[in-house]
């Protein structure tokens, strides 16, 4: 693999159970990161990040903000998370440029494929954020857009548990874990690790995905070594 895209969860950086950004849990994301790209020579890296750990869409919307407001409000959060893990990576001594496809140029460069790729090309970090810079999408859909523009060589996910499972694991302690699945099979099967749309693109585009748990140390370092770790969708 040389090009890579990462998508990471807002709740990457904040401690379990708490909003906003925890130091320690940003810290700790970065040198995960740091590391892994130094172990994976010749890695060009791209990251999406969510913004669930300040807001989440229509569920803290609560009925009075409309999704066209939550949502854009949701895009803003990401790039909070992006300017956050961009000063934490560059603490751990990757160079890193943030991206954004909404208009806040004061903060963040904006997204242009062929600027994205020459960063990548140079070397450094590129984080997207922003989402699509549309409503309606997901930070997942903006992910498999961003690496299919890139030519990315692989999608990696980082989430919550193990992998992909026939069920929700933290709902039924008798889930399997899959260790791989075709896009098409994942998608007749309904399988909640990412949103369908997301999942359509990357099949169309022959961008296979990684998903793997984000909370166990060296998962990302293995997965830009091109180690099997959780399941590969393809």
């Amino acid at each position: 693999m040389n090009r890579v895209l990462l998508k990471l969860s807002g709740e990457a950086l904040v401690e379990n159970g708490k909003r906003g950004i925890t130091p320690a849990a940003l810290k700790d994301i970065a040198k995960e990161i740091a590391s892994g790209v130094k172990a994976a020579k010749n890695c060009q890296l791209g990251i999406v990040i969510g913004g669930g750990n300040i807001w989440r869409g229509v569920r803290d919307g609560g009925g009075i903000i409309d999704r066209v407001n939550s949502d854009n409000m949701g895009m803003l959060a990401t790039v909070i998370n992006a300017l956050a893990l961009q000063s934490a990576l560059e603490e751990e001594g990757l160079p890193t440029r943030v991206l954004t496809s909404i208009n806040v140029y004061e903060l963040a460069e904006p997204f242009i494929r062929r600027k994205a790729v020459r960063h990548l090309e140079k070397g450094r970090v590129v984080i997207f954020s922003g989402g699509t810079g549309n409503p309606f999408f997901t930070t997942d859909s903006a992910a498999a857009l961003r690496a299919s523009e890139i030519n990315a060589d692989i999608l990696l996910k980082a989430t919550q548990v193990d992998g992909v499972y026939d069920c929700d694991p933290r709902k039924n302690n008798k889930a399997k874990l899959i260790h791989k699945i075709s896009y098409a099979e994942a998608i007749a099967k309904g399988l909640q690790f990412m949103d369908t749309a997301a999942l359509a693109l990357c099949m169309e585009n022959n961008l296979p995905i990684q998903v793997f748990n984000l909370h166990k140390k060296g998962n990302i370092k293995a997965a830009l070594q091109n180690k099997t770790v959780g399941t590969v969708i393809y």
